[in-house]
C-alpha cells in the first residue's frame, strides 16, 4: 500500500447523521424520519384510497391494457419525488388489485386481513429482523417459539412438539414429505439420505394420498426424488373425502408388489370441497402399518379456533407433523404460514452447522431457527402479525369469525339446492360450494361451456369473482367463503348475477 493510500485510510469518517437531507436520506435511518414518516403518510393514504373507491373487486381491466400502460417505463430514469411514485403505483397496481375484502370476492382461498396484524406489517418491515438465528432476532424468535408452542397445544400436541414459520403450505407440505422420507431410511435403514442421497430401494417408496390432495405433493414428491410414481391416490367418498377402506386396501396392494409404504397425507380442508378427510380413521391405519403421518391443514387450521366445529380436527393429534396456513384462516396478510411436529426430535433430520451463522458452539440453547428450516435462510418475522393478532383480539373472534363463515357456507348451499336454475354438486364443512348454472331447458351437453362463458363474463366486468374447478370431467363454479363480512344477501345477489348471465349466454349462442 503507497503512503498516500494509507493516509486516507486515517482521515475521520464522514459524520453522515450530521446533514441528512444530503446524503442518505432514502436509507431507512436515526436521519431519516421525516422521509419515512411522509413515505408511510402517502403509502396509507393510498390504502385509504383502496378501501373508498373500490366497490367491485376486480376492475376489469384487459391484460393487453395493462401491458400497454407498463411499455413506456423506464427503470434508468427515477420518479422526480414520492407524489409521482404513488401516483404511478396507484395508475399500474393498487386500482387493479384484487379486493379480498369485498363480499363480492368469492373465488380462491384468499382471506380478508384483520388490522393488528397490518401494523405489525410496518414493524416487520421497517426493522428488517431475520428470523434464521437468535443473534439476529432474539426477541422475535422467542414471540415465533411461543407461537409454534401455542399452535402445537391447540392441535392437541405434548410440549415435546417444536415447529417453524415458513412461505406457505407449499413449503410446508415439502417439510412433512422429506421428514417422512429421511425418517424412514434412517429409523428402518439406518441410512443417512442427506449424506448418501437416495438408497437403493427409494424407487419402491410409498406416499398414500387422497386423489383430492393438494397439487404440491406431486411436485414435492418430484423435488424430492421419489417421482410422482411414489404418490398412491386413494378413491374419495361421496363427499370427496379420502375412504379410509380404499387407504387400507391400497396399502395392502402396494405391500404385496414388495414397494415400501412410508407415508400417509391427510387433508384437512381440500381446496375444491371445504371437506376434511376422517382424520382418526386415517390415524389408526398409519400407526397399523407404521406410516409417517402428515397432515395438510393450510385450510382447515381455522377450526382449531372454533368451539362448533373443532370436531372436524379429532384425530389430528396422532399425526407426525401438521401444515397450518395462518394465512387462509386466521385472517393473516401473506405470507403467514407454520410447520408443526409432533417431537421436536424429528427435526434434527434437517439441522446443519455453518461456522459463520449457527456453530454448533453458538447454539444458544437451540434458539436458532434456521436449525429447523429446510429451503430458507433468511426469513421474514411473519410471527409478529399473529402475536399482534391474538394479543389484541384473542383466540375466541377469530373463531367466531369462522364460525359464522361456515354457518353462512351452510345456509348458502341450502339456497343453491332449492333454486331450480342452480345445480349443487357437495357441501362442504367449511366454506367450498361447487355448483353450476343448469336450469332444465338449458341441454347437459351445453352447462360446462355455458359456466366457463358466465365465469369468464363475471371476471371481465370485475363485479363478480368466482373460482372454477372441473369434477370428472364437468365444469363448475366454485364459491369459496372465507369473509365474515359476507352475508346471504350478499350470496343472493351473486346468485342472481350469475343466472341473469347465464340466461344472456343461453339466448345467444355460446361461442
Amino acid at each position: 500500500m503507497n503512503s498516500t493510500a494509507y493516509a486516507d485510510l486515517q482521515q475521520p469518517l464522514q459524520d453522515v447523521s450530521a446533514h441528512p437531507e444530503a446524503a442518505y436520506r432514502d436509507i431507512f435511518h436515526q436521519g431519516a424520519v421525516r422521509e419515512y414518516t411522509g413515505a408511510m403518510t402517502g403509502a396509507t393514504g393510498l390504502v385509504v384510497k383502496f378501501l373508498q373507491r373500490n366497490r367491485k373487486p376486480f376492475s376489469g381491466v384487459s391484460s393487453a391494457e395493462l401491458k400497454a400502460a407498463f411499455a413506456a417505463l423506464d427503470f434508468d430514469t427515477p420518479l422526480p419525488d414520492l407524489e409521482s411514485l404513488l401516483k404511478e403505483v396507484d395508475e399500474l397496481y393498487v386500482q387493479h388489485a384484487t379486493a379480498f375484502h369485498l363480499p363480492a370476492y368469492i373465488a380462491h382461498l384468499n382471506c380478508p386481513v384483520v388490522i393488528p396484524a397490518l401494523a405489525a406489517e410496518v414493524l416487520i418491515a421497517a426493522i428488517n429482523s431475520s428470523q434464521d438465528t437468535w443473534d439476529q432476532s432474539a426477541g422475535g424468535t422467542l414471540m415465533e417459539q411461543q407461537l409454534i408452542r401455542w399452535t402445537a397445544r391447540e392441535i392437541g400436541f405434548s410440549p415435546a412438539a417444536d415447529g417453524v414459520f415458513t412461505a406457505g403450505g407449499s413449503q410446508s407440505n415439502l417439510m412433512g414429505l422429506l421428514l417422512a422420507r429421511d425418517h424412514y431410511a434412517a429409523a428402518y435403514a439406518g441410512h443417512n439420505i442427506r449424506q448418501a442421497g437416495l438408497p437403493a430401494n427409494a424407487g419402491r417408496y410409498r406416499i398414500f394420498l387422497s386423489e383430492k390432495a393438494h397439487f404440491s405433493n406431486q411436485k414435492n414428491a418430484a423435488l424430492l426424488g421419489l417421482g410422482e410414481q411414489s404418490l398412491v391416490k386413494i378413491k374419495t367418498d361421496s363427499r370427496f373425502r379420502m375412504d379410509a377402506a380404499a387407504l387400507e386396501a391400497a396399502i395392502e396392494k402396494e405391500l404385496r408388489a414388495g414397494n415400501i409404504p412410508v407415508a400417509v397425507v391427510a387433508t384437512a380442508g381440500t381446496t375444491d370441497f371445504g371437506n376434511v378427510d376422517p382424520l382418526a380413521d386415517i390415524a389408526r391405519l398409519a400407526a397399523r402399518y407404521g406410516l409417517w403421518y402428515h397432515i395438510d391443514a393450510a385450510y382447515g387450521c381455522g377450526l382449531l379456533l372454533t368451539n362448533k366445529y373443532r370436531y372436524l380436527l379429532n384425530g389430528m393429534e396422532q399425526a407426525h407433523s401438521v401444515t397450518i396456513d395462518y394465512h387462509k384462516s386466521f385472517f393473516q396478510p401473506i405470507s403467514s404460514s407454520a410447520f408443526i411436529v409432533k417431537d421436536k426430535k424429528f427435526l434434527q433430520l434437517l439441522r446443519m452447522h455453518v461456522d459463520y451463522l449457527n456453530p454448533k458452539d453458538e447454539d444458544y440453547d437451540d434458539l436458532n431457527q434456521i436449525n429447523k428450516t429446510v429451503t430458507q435462510s433468511t426469513r421474514r418475522f411473519d410471527a409478529l402479525k399473529l402475536w399482534c393478532t391474538l394479543r389484541l383480539m384473542g383466540r375466541q373472534k377469530l373463531g367466531a369469525y369462522t364460525e359464522t363463515i361456515i354457518e353462512t357456507a351452510e345456509k348458502a348451499a341450502e339456497m343453491i339446492a332449492l333454486d331450480p336454475e342452480l345445480e349443487l354438486l357437495s357441501d362442504s364443512d367449511m366454506g367450498v360450494l361447487l355448483f353450476r348454472y343448469a336450469p332444465e331447458s338449458l341441454p347437459p351437453a351445453n352447462r360446462c361451456e355455458v359456466n366457463r362463458v358466465i365465469k369468464k363474463a363475471l371476471f371481465n366486468s370485475g363485479e363478480v369473482l368466482v373460482a372454477s374447478t372441473k369434477v370428472n370431467g364437468l365444469f363448475y363454479l366454485k364459491f369459496t367463503i372465507l369473509n365474515p363480512l359476507t352475508t346471504l344477501q350478499d350470496i343472493r345477489r351473486i346468485l342472481d348475477i350469475i343466472k341473469q348471465q347465464g340466461a344472456v349466454c343461453t339466448a345467444a349462442p355460446v361461442k
